[in-house]
């Protein structure tokens, strides 16, 4: 245990699942002396967004089981045997047959996140900590004041100064239409907004999880689903319903790819670059972190590892090569087949616990180059923009089983279809509502289709300063931007030259690309446009820190995040 010496009160803005994760980690590294105030808008800690009533309903389901949470949490098999009947019932849960490989309800993941905070704030009492929680109590305002060594925070109870401040606010969609354009919405979140008959078609933009959620929470109000006399999930449409469909738009004409057994259900926990191996790969490439690197030595390398048969037909592949070989694979079916047959190919990998080992292993790449990847070039940037993430988005979307069955429920019963749209594809809001959907088919020709009702489906987007809503971070450039340097003067002049997004030249005179989200160190500690280090504040707000953390998501995240936030506080 380190005694705190160096500060003693500490803000942490939000108070959802990386809230909890800092709090445990501050209990297993510090004794007494620390003051915690923490600010959370709802009152509900430790489920966040995606599990409370603000991100699901009973319908939806995580992408994550029980052997998959943080280790240090409490055992959820322990805290399900406790739960009431009524609990069990609701979410279709046999406590004495608990299997901790299942995917979990989102709102019952929720509660035990939230009993966890709750015994988290006693023990923080028992160890001599300081907390106080203030309830439905939002942050308009943080002020960085470096010539005190404090942060103060302005809050709707008042204004208070503290040694060190982490912003942890979660999920954030800004409104461009919604409330303005009658069935038009940003997100389809809270699910509670869409409630009610859809007697017409619906336009949902992606084919992500977000959109697997609109779908399920739209098929409920319009219909139910049921099991046949052979075990098949099926849709019976309502009868005030009977022109209700949906129809999802995506750019790869792709839907996402189903869970399946892991090998390591801690995905690429171990694999981790450490501090020490990223400088000395930076030394050796010209101060940049190659993405070709991360590629051979994570992902192949642990597939001829564990996989040499797979690893002898890729080996002589590059990354482009590789990622078009699967993406071909992919997009010369049909959506809703591959989707059928991922399913029973990923019932098959949960029957035998065996693991679809390159799928697994590009989720690892992810996770793992989630830290390095602020050290990438800018042509390595844009490579893993328009090359890899397309892939990594389907692969590791993981999708739970019992939400594919619904969705090729409704596809079986006509109600859910896909549209392949290009990225010229553009969505144009109509003020007697709905929209007007834009875009190419795939034989070329130009469409323009109307639809009553419109749901934005692309999930959590990635935000720039200007939607950062702490105005003196913004006006005083507490923070900057995230930029990444062009590795070659002639590839970042071309790069200019078409207009590519973001590129710009210095004065130092190189071309840089400047990313989405603010610029951060590997602890999440701001930096300023001189990249020089903010003592006092983190970042961990998911929206804004996309650009230099491409892999920003789920439990897994939340967990190494909130270890080196404290292995900062602690140095």
């Amino acid at each position: 245990m380190k005694k705190i010496d160096a500060f003693t009160s500490l803000a942490i803005i939000g108070g959802g699942p990386m809230a909890l994760l800092l709090i445990r980690r501050l209990l297993d590294h510090f004794e007494g002396q620390l003051a915690i105030e923490l600010f959370e808008k709802q009152d509900v800690l430790g489920a966040g967004m995606p599990y409370s009533h603000l991100g699901a309903e009973d319908e939806h389901i995580a992408n994550i089981s029980a052997n998959e949470l943080p280790e240090v949490l409490s055992s959820l098999d322990d805290w399900i045997k406790k739960q009431d009947s009524e609990t069990l019932e609701r979410f279709a849960i046999n406590a004495e047959d608990f299997n901790e490989h299942r995917a979990l309800p989102r709102l019952l993941l929720g509660s035990y996140l939230a009993d966890e905070f709750s015994m988290l704030i006693q023990q923080c009492k028992v160890k001599g900590f300081s907390i106080e929680i203030h309830y439905r109590c939002a942050v308009i305002d943080i002020i960085d004041e470096p010539e005190n060594a404090r942060v103060r925070v302005v809050h709707q109870q008042g204004r208070t100064d503290f040694d060190k401040a982490i912003i942890c606010s979660g999920h954030l969609w800004p409104k461009m239409g919604e409330g303005d354009i009658p069935n038009y919405f940003d997100s389809p979140y809270p699910p509670a907004k869409l409630v009610g008959r859809n007697n017409y078609s619906v336009a949902i933009r992606g084919a992500s999880l977000t959109a697997v959620d609109a779908i399920r929470t739209l098929a409920r109000n319009n219909g139910h689903f049921y099991t046949s006399a052979s075990g098949a999930v099926c849709y019976s449409l309502a009868s005030e319903s009977k022109d209700f469909k949906l129809v999802m738009h995506s750019r790869a004409g792709l839907l996402p790819a189903v869970r399946f057994h892991l090998a390591d259900t801690q995905i690429g926990r171990g694999e981790l670059l450490s501090a020490a191996h990223i400088e000395r790969i930076k030394a050796e490439n010209g101060g940049f972190v190659p993405l070709d690197y991360l590629y051979e030595h994570v992902f192949l390398r642990r597939i001829e590892e564990e996989r040499p048969s797979f690893h002898q037909k890729i080996e002589e592949l590059t990354m482009e090569d590789f990622v078009e070989k699967m993406m071909e694979f992919r997009e010369d079916k049909d959506p809703f087949e591959l989707l059928e047959r991922e399913y029973r190919e990923a019932a098959r990998s949960i029957i035998e616990q065996k693991s679809i080992y390159w799928k697994e292993m590009l989720a690892v790449l992810s996770y793992t180059m989630n830290y390095p990847a602020k050290y990438f070039c800018a042509e390595d940037m844009l490579r893993l923009e328009h090359t890899l993430k397309p892939l990594i988005s389907i692969v590791i979307a993981f999708v739970p089983q019992h939400s594919v069955e619904e969705l090729l429920a409704l596809h079986a019963a006509g109600i859910l279809s896909l549209v392949e749209v290009g990225e010229d594809s553009r969505v144009e809001p109509l003020q007697t509502g709905g929209i007007r959907y834009h875009y190419k088919s795939s034989e070329g020709k130009a469409c323009n289709d109307y639809y009553a009702m419109f749901v934005d489906c692309v999930g959590q987007p990635v935000l720039s300063i200007a939607d950062l809503h702490f105005k003196s971070l913004k006006e005083r450039e507490t923070v900057a931007p995230a930029v990444v340097k062009f590795k070659s003067y002639k590839a970042g002049q071309d790069a200019y030259a078409k207009g590519v997004k973001g590129v710009g030249k210095a004065k130092d005179g190189h071309y840089y690309m400047q990313l989405p989200g603010v610029a951060i160190n590997d602890h999440f500690q701001i930096t300023d446009m001189y990249g020089k280090i903010n003592e006092r504040i983190y970042m961990l707000a998911v929206p804004f820190i996309g650009g230099f953390n491409p892999d920003y998501s789920g439990l897994d995240f939340v967990e190494e995040a909130s270890l080196r936030v404290v292995q900062s506080l602690l140095s």
